[in-house]
């Protein structure tokens, strides 16, 4: 049984100008001890599908309007604001983007750590202060004691990543989503904190919901990927699978836009950058969201009159197009 299941989500930003379609009929499934990794473009839903799991959209201005996102068989969408508050932190946990804009810079790191411990484990303050060194210790903060009650401020930029890990553990969740979580941080930073993710996931046989624009993130740590693109999944496959033979012309874009490399580190040749840019999600088309910027998309093709399904091309990877490579493969050898 999967641990979340989440089925034809939809969710929408309520603005002056309209309806903004940002998360339209994804579905997927994540298992216990599984990476799953979700890649995109910016704007392309990514952040709003975790932040509508977790029941985190901003009041009044946006809502779930359709689909569901069941954990351990308990549907998140239906739940009371306190249950959800139970589940949030002790069963699912998130890392963010920007650690210095989710940590309390009024709080001491000590007084962050230790609140998920007494809210959901019911820890005395002086457990939960033993505990929350361990947690430091855990993410590899030197001097974690002597640390302890220092603010963010007095934290680098990957060190206070590693401590919102660490409040993002402090329960144990069996499911963690970590949403873009070495964007601020130098390349050196980024490994070690991608390494410190990759281990705690092990560590705890925890699903791990990865959220990045950066396909080599995918690559190192994602068993299965879910390519988004103007808040629709195009493609869904096996991690391997999907980078030996990617199908939607969008993951092929992506993954030609990579940086190639010879043994001596010199780019082989220029990056090839996807022409054109997303439709607007206010007015999303009901054709195939890809197509204008789409090189096989011909002008009396069904994608410019009618949106493709998701359907399955190969044992459990699915695609969102008219035109897979395994069929332009197949009717190119025809001739």
């Amino acid at each position: 049984m999967a641990l979340l299941e989440v089925e034809d989500l939809r969710t929408q930003f309520f603005t002056r100008e309209g309806r903004i379609h940002a998360v339209d009929g994804v579905s997927f499934t994540l298992e216990q001890g599984r990476v799953l990794g979700v890649v995109g473009e910016s704007g392309c839903g990514k952040s709003v599908m975790a932040l509508s799991i977790l029941g985190l959209l901003p009041a009044r201005q946006a809502a779930i309007v359709g689909g569901h996102a069941r954990y351990a068989g308990r549907d998140l969408t239906t739940l009371a604001r306190r249950q959800l508050e139970d589940v949030r932190g002790r069963e699912i946990a998130m890392v963010f983007q920007d650690p210095m804009t989710s940590l309390n810079p009024t709080l001491s790191i000590g007084d962050q750590l230790m609140e998920p411990l007494r809210r959901h484990l019911g820890l005395s303050r002086q457990a939960a202060r033993r505990r929350a060194i361990e947690l430091l210790e855990e993410v590899e903060i030197v001097g974690a004691a002597s640390r302890l009650d220092d603010y963010p401020h007095n934290y680098s930029g990957g060190m206070r990543q590693r401590v919102m890990i660490a409040i993002a553990v402090a329960c144990r969740p069996k499911l963690l989503i970590a949403d873009e979580p070495t964007t601020a941080l130098d390349v050196t930073v980024q490994a070690s904190v991608l390494d410190l993710l990759h281990d705690l996931q092990q560590e705890h046989d925890m699903a791990l919901l990865l959220i990045t624009h950066d396909m080599g993130v995918i690559a190192e740590m994602a068993d299965d990927v879910l390519v988004m693109y103007a808040g629709q999944v195009v493609e869904q496959a096996p991690a391997l699978e999907l980078f030996d033979h990617p199908e939607h012309p969008y993951t092929e874009a992506l993954l030609a836009a990579l940086p190639q490399v010879d043994a001596a580190g010199t780019q082989k040749q220029r990056l090839a950058a996807i022409p054109g840019r997303p439709p607007s999600l206010l007015h999303p088309p009901s054709t195939c969201r890809f197509a204008p910027r789409c090189r096989h998309a011909q002008p009396d093709d069904p994608c410019l009159n009618e949106m493709p399904a998701l359907r399955e091309v190969r044992r459990s990877h699915f695609v969102r197009t008219f035109h897979p490579a395994c069929e332009r493969i197949a009717a190119a050898g025809a001739f």
